[in-house]
């Protein structure tokens, strides 16, 4: 009766058993069991389940991946709003003022311009980088304080968010007329 280690006699035998090659025997030895792949007095023969095989011709052919848009090149190299730049002071008695946004390559056909205001964010959205606040966005999203902010983004058809810009700080100068003391 041939012996080998455990590991690699129930790996071969595995393997021969899978090819169709025979039974495999166990039997007690003196540091343990003794697989074979022949019969000796007092050996059980072990039932294997059948190896987990998959045929090669059953295998779907390799599809190449296909690149989602986070692998792709950004769409904008630069988006920032230009007027007001940081810092700047806007005049306005209405709240209506213009901004233009900064934007390269060119706004493509489709894609839209959305402002954040405050921090709110415009029920509308704009075609162009040339944008003209009305006074009921400033009524919509006007924090009561002379510092503001402007955010813009650019969405595409289907509203997902494809470039921000930075956050610019500007205030607001409004004319007041101040009567005289008598």
């Amino acid at each position: 009766m041939k012996t080998r280690p455990l590991a690699g006699l129930v790996l071969s035998l595995w393997g021969a058993l899978a090819l169709g090659q025979g039974a495999i025997y166990e039997s007690q030895g003196k540091s343990g069991p003794v697989f074979s792949d022949r019969p000796s007095p007092g050996a059980t023969q072990v039932i294997l389940p059948p190896p987990n095989v998959i045929a090669p011709e059953r295998l779907a052919p390799a599809q190449p991946a296909t690149p989602t848009p986070a692998d792709q090149a950004p769409l904008y190299e630069k988006l920032a709003i230009a007027s007001p730049a940081n810092g700047d002071t806007v005049r306005t008695n209405t709240g209506e003022f213009d901004v233009q946004i900064a934007i390269v390559p060119a706004l493509r056909d489709g894609d839209r311009v959305q402002i954040k205001f405050d921090g709110t964010l415009l029920q509308r959205a704009f075609r162009s980088t040339a944008i003209s606040l009305t006074e009921s966005d400033w009524q919509l999203a006007a924090a009561e304080n002379v510092e503001h902010t402007l955010q813009a983004a650019v969405v595409d058809g289907t509203g997902a968010v494809l470039v921000e810009s930075p956050v610019v700080s500007f205030y607001v100068h409004r004319a007041t007329i101040q009567r005289r003391r008598r």
